[in-house]
């Protein structure tokens, strides 16, 4: 298992990034490693809600598809994925906000490589520190994004 956690400090109310992290229209515009979305369900942000995601790492397009196991507007919400090869993930919001107007967003990323240790060992050669660094970069973008509006 992969576990990835990086935060960061909007100048934005909870409401405001809560509905831009969970527009499935808006993924292109702040996570580094979407290409697309489909079959999104009727009503995205309710529990129970499907989508399926093609994400690129290391130049590999691959597919992961969602559910949300659980939401709380506008402060979490939990997706857990079925990717390749029987490699599962689990991607875990929350947002809170301080005394001077910023929401602070905690993503927390768990990955499970399918294969056992072996699998495992494969991921972190494969996939490496570029985790991290991409959740560092969306998150990033994602700021940038919700404080040019």
């Amino acid at each position: 298992m992969s576990l990835v956690h990086v935060s960061v400090d909007i100048d934005a109310a909870p409401e405001m990034v809560f509905d831009t992290i969970m527009d499935p229209g808006r993924l292109r515009d702040w996570v580094t490693i979407h290409r697309s979305v489909s079959n999104v369900s009727e009503e995205p942000t309710k529990a129970g809600a499907r989508m399926d995601q093609v994400l690129c790492m290391r130049g590999v397009n691959f597919k992961v598809h969602w559910t949300l196991v659980d939401v709380r507007r506008p402060c979490e919400a939990e997706w857990e994925g079925r990717g390749p090869a029987l490699s599962k993930a689990r991607i875990h919001y929350r947002l809170s906000a301080d005394d001077h107007g910023l929401t602070r967003f905690d993503y927390t990323n768990e990955f499970h490589a399918p294969g056992g240790p072996l699998g495992a060992v494969a991921s972190r050669v494969f996939v490496g520190q570029a985790s991290e660094r991409e959740a560092r970069q969306s998150l990033n973008r994602l700021k940038n994004l919700v404080e040019s509006r």
